[in-house]
């Protein structure tokens, strides 16, 4: 069965960085594009970041340039380097894999507040 597991969220002033990471299991990884997306309350979840199989990724605008996706292959992982936090980014992560599917994790909170 799919498992998709976050960690890594908390609480971070504006101007400071956070690393989350997605434990996945179930699902053939290494052959497998991996996404972040967010989601705020009322709103549509949005794309963060993706990555392919082979490593090309892909931003959402809001992000490009602050945040970073990686993949570890040998420990079935996708991580998502945030730097330069701002207020609005404050939102619930979650980690996400397109098979015949969507599957997504539980989700993790990300506060950035002063």
């Amino acid at each position: 069965q799919v498992q998709l597991v976050e960690s890594g969220g908390g609480l971070v002033q504006p101007g400071q960085s956070l690393r989350l990471s997605c434990a996945a299991s179930g699902i053939p990884f290494r052959f497998s594009a991996m996404g972040w997306y967010r989601q705020t309350p009322g709103k549509q979840r949005e794309l963060v970041a993706t990555i392919s199989s082979d490593s090309n990724t892909n931003y959402g605008d809001s992000v490009k340039g602050r945040f970073t996706i990686s993949r570890d292959n040998a420990r079935n992982t996708v991580s998502l380097q945030m730097n330069s936090l701002k207020p609005e980014d404050t939102a619930v992560y979650y980690c996400n894999v397109k098979l015949v599917r969507n599957y997504w994790g539980q989700g993790t909170q990300v506060t950035v507040s002063s």
